[in-house]
């Protein structure tokens, strides 16, 4: 083979037989074989040191064996000093850590059997309640403030916070694998996973009971196996390809199943494999229709429907431990409910009948409908004029004016069950304590200006009557389904301007005590317009209405579908992400994570002065920051290049740069620009997915700017592929050497903020002030 053979080969090697590109979305090489030591050293003189490294002059055959062992040694290093640096003085805290009050007690829900609620899925919190179990915990400690002591109660807390720190350990050999199976050298490798390793957020965050831990860990183990995937590609249908894709989707689940957030990991692989698929269909690669059916049918197989199954089946695990009623049952459907055991709904529901008096309770925020005798001012602050008329309120304690009798506009049997109030009835209700009607009328409602006013209206003056009348409309019930106290839950529509009686968590001025007000939602469908009547407190007989029916036999826990257990469970989730609007002192923006202007006090102890405070590697961060910076000038610097006809980016390298760091930069994207679209309460540690993935950018922009040489190739070669060189990337001793020096300063302000990540030892002011690099840290015990 003659020199310019080769130049004009290894300049086009990111072509295959048909001309078009072979390279993915994902990551980047080409097909190729040895060449043998003799060729390389015909064609090595003369030519470029680029050429003479793509040609394999630059590295010898039995180089990669031995490149094999030290990666693995490399390896092997890196995961033991991940495992050291996450179980270094564990048990430091004994004492309930930031989040720990949420997902410690969701762990001992797990162990009691008991129903909760929460707006993540639940496997990484069902592994923590596994770890509990094991471990020996017997979920009676109620995690109920930060701060609180788990050795004074004898909660097994370390072997509870070491599954985490465990996940946490492994993910660093994750991050070194995806950079080797990529086609990075070691030292690369394992500078992407230093940054990572020796960052003090993510150890902070993976060594308490927290979801973090497990939702990186899985992430990454996605990227993982779909690079395995992606480069079997010319092994297509074979057991290894079939079980790498599949592995990808078992490990998006399992992302998707610790928190939201693994939509986006799914997006990151969703978009490679849309790609993918389409340069599958490309003509000139010559496959048939049937052929791209079939990738297409592989691929919803493996990536849609098997995740979907396996996140379902995390829900039926879920809802089968979960078999106790508990504190997330208020949060359900009345239906949903009646499956637990113990439940309230199964032991006091019974239904309503007319002349019933009742109290009736908002079902979000719990507060109950209320009137008393003090009027509306005649003129508000804003300048508006009220009808003056009694005051309806919201009140959130047990009081007689929460008292109201439910009134016919129809006439009854005198006995039996045409007395029983049903869906879809126009009703009445009276207020006892004031004898007066509820009434609602088109006047602005005092602090809702676009909804109505509630007030009352005397019993026995009918000129307004038709005010007074309101429909009950039953949630998710038939036609003429009764209305049952606990179990019922229902909008109460006013029949003349069809709004929702509907209150919010919005208190009124002095003059109402400070209650909150109640008003007409002219959204009628407004699903927080829902209401239930907690209690019978008299009927017409003025007998105990418990005892009116005879005697109740214990009812039988009620089946429901788990389809319909599973969206309405999603729904609620969703819903209630989304309501997480309120501030927090430790609140982020999302424009603030990758600077780590702004961390999270996790716990303080005033007497030793010792703290967490959960920030990352400011060196670490920054410099990934900067990577992915450089590689926008690359790129754009590259594109405006061969636009005006120059090439300064051999091909080889071009296209591993593009498609391999392309990869990577949309894992950051994904994981890092939804947020912005938020308006949920955020902190920094939303941040560390889209940091891992910044990390393995920083390693690839390294790479580049280290050597123009690649290890090529790195896809396993099919019976088909077209013959092409082997090459050695040959990152030299002194960009080793400078390599070497930048994780040797990461481990050094790792070690430096170590204090803060671990709690311990306690630090003097002065201490603490010189670990406050930026004015925006909150760090305690800091002088003024």
């Amino acid at each position: 083979m003659s020199a310019p053979q080769l130049h004009q080969r290894a300049g086009r090697g990111g072509y295959g037989r048909d001309g078009a590109s072979n390279v993915s979305f994902g990551t980047a090489d080409y097909e190729a074989v040895d060449l043998n030591e003799r060729e390389l050293e015909k064609v090595g003189g003369g030519l470029p040191q680029w050429v003479q490294r793509a040609a394999g002059v630059a590295g010898r055959p039995q180089d990669r064996s031995r490149d094999d062992k030290v990666g693995l040694i490399v390896g092997l290093v890196l995961t033991a000093l991940a495992f050291c640096v996450r179980f270094y003085r564990i048990s430091h805290p004994d004492e309930v850590v930031f989040d720990e009050v949420h997902f410690g007690k969701f762990a001992a829900y797990y162990i009691l059997r008991e129903y909760y609620f929460d707006v993540h899925p639940p496997l990484a919190k069902m592994l923590n309640g596994l770890s509990g179990w094991l471990v020996g915990f017997d979920g009676h400690f109620d995690f109920e403030n930060i701060g609180d002591s788990y050795t004074a109660a004898g909660v097994p807390y370390v072997g509870m916070r070491a599954l985490p720190a465990i996940m946490g350990a492994l993910t660093i050999p994750v991050i070194y694998g995806i950079m080797r199976e990529s086609g990075y050298p070691v030292i690369i490798a394992a500078f992407s996973a230093a940054l990572i390793l020796f960052d003090n957020g993510h150890v902070a965050q993976t060594r308490l009971i927290l979801l973090d831990a497990a939702l990186v860990l899985f992430m990454t183990l996605s990227l993982y196996a779909y690079i395995r995937f992606y480069k079997l590609r010319h092994r297509e249908f074979t057991m290894e390809w079939w079980g790498w894709q599949a592995a990808t989707g078992f490990f998006l689940a399992c992302t998707l199943g610790c928190k939201m957030v693994g939509l986006f990991t799914f997006l990151t692989v969703g978009t490679a494999v849309a790609i993918d698929l389409w340069k599958i269909l490309d003509i000139r690669r010559g496959h048939t229709m049937s052929h791209v059916g079939r990738h297409v049918g592989a691929r919803v197989l493996t990536l849609i429907v098997l995740p979907a199954i396996v996140y379902l089946s995390f829900f039926w695990i879920h809802f089968k431990v979960l078999k106790y009623s508990g504190t997330g049952d208020s949060f359900m459907s009345p239906a949903f409910q009646e499956t637990l055991e113990g439940n309230p709904l199964l032991l006091n529901s019974q239904e309503i009948r007319y002349y019933d008096t009742v109290t009736i309770q908002h079902k979000d925020t719990k507060v109950f409908l209320h009137s008393h005798l003090e009027r509306y001012p005649l003129r508000y602050e804003d300048g508006r004029i009220s009808s003056q008329g009694q005051q309806v309120t919201g009140y959130p304690h047990n009081d007689t004016n929460n008292h109201w009798t439910i009134v016919p506009t129809k006439e009854l049997p005198e006995t039996g069950r045409g007395r029983v109030v049903r869906h879809k009835d126009v009703v009445q209700l009276l207020h006892v304590q004031s004898n007066s009607h509820l009434l609602t009328h088109d006047v602005a409602s005092p602090l809702t200006t676009t909804n109505q006013e509630f007030t009352t209206w005397p019993a026995g003056d009918e000129s307004r009557k038709n005010d007074t009348l309101f429909q009950i409309m039953v949630t998710d019930a038939h036609e003429g389904e009764p209305l049952k106290s606990k179990a019922g839950h229902f909008r109460f529509v006013h029949v003349s301007t069809k709004v929702s009686m509907y209150t919010w968590p919005n208190t009124l001025p002095d003059w109402a005590f400070k209650q909150q007000e109640i008003n007409g939602n002219k959204n009628a469908q407004e699903r927080a317009a829902t209401w239930f009547v907690d209690e019978i407190v008299d009927d017409e007989t003025h007998q105990d209405p418990r005892n009116r029916t005879g005697v109740v036999e214990a009812r039988a826990v009620r089946h429901v579908n788990f389809f319909k257990k599973f969206f309405e469970l999603q729904l609620a989730m969703l819903q209630h992400n989304a309501g997480l609007t309120a501030s927090h002192p430790y609140a982020s923006n999302p424009i603030e994570w990758p600077f780590m202007l702004k961390g999270i006090s996790f716990w303080t102890k005033g007497d030793v002065k010792e703290q967490i405070y959960m920030i990352g590697n400011i060196f670490g961060g920054w410099s990934c920051v900067m990577a992915l910076s450089i590689f926008v000038g690359i790129w754009g610097a590259d594109h405006l290049a061969r636009r005006r006809g120059q090439d300064p980016i051999p091909d080889p390298v071009r296209n591993r740069l593009h498609n391999s760091v392309g990869f990577f930069i949309a894992a950051w994207a994904f994981h890092y620009f939804p947020f912005f679209l938020m308006s949920r309460q955020l902190f920094i540690h939303h941040y560390l997915p889209a940091q891992v993935a910044s990390a393995l950018v920083a390693g690839a922009v390294v790479n580049f700017i280290a050597t123009e040489s690649i290890n090529y190739p790195v896809s396993v070669l099919g019976p088909s592929s077209r013959l092409r060189p082997r090459t050695y990337a040959n990152i030299g001793r002194p960009a080793t050497i400078g390599i070497a020096v930048f994780i040797a300063a990461i481990i050094s302000v790792f070690i430096f903020f170590s204090p803060l990540t671990y709690g311990t030892p306690g630090l003097e002011g002065d201490q603490v002030l010189a670990r406050k690099l930026l004015s925006s840290w909150t760090l305690h015990f800091s002088p003024k």
